[in-house]
């Protein structure tokens, strides 16, 4: 089975643009793929997620996210840790969502169902295709997530912890070695 394709910054934006220019539910769109690449989430994960999940008391965007075992493939509970870039991404999609959830899921079609982890990785792999980008799934935010933050030199102990792996083993083979990596190493000599 071939790995998701990794995506630079210039791929990311590109993919950004299209589901901002023609996408109709392009704020849920853009948080779910953000959150993938942003994050390091799943799929599976992203659709678990409800609205008291994100949003704390006093309606702000939480700077962590508590995911319970069920919400997790591994049935661990682990702490999503969400950057000040992806909190104004989850307060645009909020601000913008047609009707305030409350107790609710946070992602939820246009015909107001919970996604499923298919429908969720279909909606991504066609926002992707369309973008121009093949090879390109829903697991390409979490492999892009991981392997920019090793080119940045993030050890791949945290780099586990992020993504919620027991075994550094299963983080490094999310790791896509790539010519910046390459450079860097040999400027270290």
């Amino acid at each position: 089975m071939a790995k998701a394709k990794t995506l630079n910054k210039a791929e990311l934006k590109r993919v950004l643009n299209y589901n901002d220019a023609h996408e109709r539910y392009r704020e849920r769109n853009r948080a779910m793929i953000q959150l993938t690449h942003l994050c390091g989430m799943r799929i599976g994960e992203i659709v678990k997620l409800k609205v008291s999940d994100v949003i704390d008391e006093n309606d702000e965007i939480k700077a962590e996210i508590q995911l319970n075992k069920k919400q997790t493939k591994g049935k661990q509970a682990r702490t999503v840790f969400v950057s000040k870039r992806m909190r104004k991404e989850l307060d645009r999609y909020i601000k913008h969502a047609v009707v305030r959830f409350s107790g609710g899921f946070l992602f939820k079609t246009q015909k107001s169902q919970r996604f499923s982890s298919n429908t969720a990785t279909q909606l991504l792999q066609r926002i992707y295709e369309r973008s121009g980008l093949s090879g390109a799934t829903s697991h390409s935010g979490r492999r892009s997530f991981i392997t920019d933050l090793a080119t940045k030199g993030i050890s791949v102990r945290v780099l586990a912890a992020l993504a919620g792996h027991q075994s550094i083993a299963t983080t490094q083979r999310y790791i896509d070695v790539n010519d910046e990596m390459l450079r860097n190493a040999v400027e270290l000599v």
